[in-house]
């Protein structure tokens, strides 16, 4: 059964979004949290992905940083989300074999081959636009129907587990039945009037749905 990857909001603090995160956490099968942290000293970046690391791995989920990779070791981090093959292929000698990199960004089908041959450790599909705040599928994002087809075609041909990115409760089911391995939930979650964990349940139940 897929497991979940979490987007975190572009936080410009995390003091407030740690106690959301702990309540949310325990709702369902999370693997992943990426942290997105808007442009901070170096020491106060450490600081806060500190904070977030002490309740996601206690949980023994991996907590990812949206680039920065300078940061993931310093900050005790497991790996880094990348965008693009170009900044993949520049991270890759600063995390591999010990920690996680992983690809998104991936415009093309050449371009999820190369990362897939560059050795990402996975590869996402759909992840909203990385200008701006990100929630739904606006912007520079595939329509979902891209991304169902491009997570059909790489989970029936590869073995790098991918990722696929559900802008909207509806999309969490099709997307593990299409073959995705983890199913990627973005900041709309945390806006919900019933709260993350609400949202968290329900994918879940969603997934558990899904014919192994």
């Amino acid at each position: 059964m897929p497991r979940l990857y979490l987007f975190t909001p572009l936080l410009d603090d995390t003091a407030a979004f740690v106690p959301m995160l702990e309540r949310a956490l325990p709702a369902a099968d999370v693997a992943a949290v990426l942290l997105r942290l808007s442009d901070a000293d170096e020491r106060t970046l450490v600081n806060r992905i500190k904070g977030v690391a002490a309740v996601v791995q206690r949980r023994d989920i991996a907590l990812l940083l949206d680039g920065r990779v300078a940061l993931v070791a310093r900050a005790g981090a497991d790996g880094a989300h990348l965008t693009g093959i170009a900044a993949l292929s520049a991270a890759l000698p600063a995390l591999k074999p010990d920690r996680i990199a992983g690809a998104g960004g991936l415009r093309s089908r050449d371009d999820a081959m190369l990362a897939g041959e560059a050795d990402a450790d996975y590869l996402m599909f759909g992840e909203p636009d990385r200008g701006g705040g990100g929630a739904g599928r606006g912007g520079k994002s595939p329509p979902f129907a891209a991304v169902e087809e491009r997570v059909a075609w790489w989970a029936e041909l590869f073995q790098p587990p991918c990722i696929g990115y559900a802008a909207t409760a509806e999309e969490i089911r099709p997307l593990a039945a299409a073959g995705a391995d983890f199913v990627a939930l973005g900041e709309w979650i945390w806006s919900e009037s019933g709260g993350a964990e609400t949202i968290l349940a329900a994918a879940a139940a969603s997934l558990a749905a899904v014919p192994g």
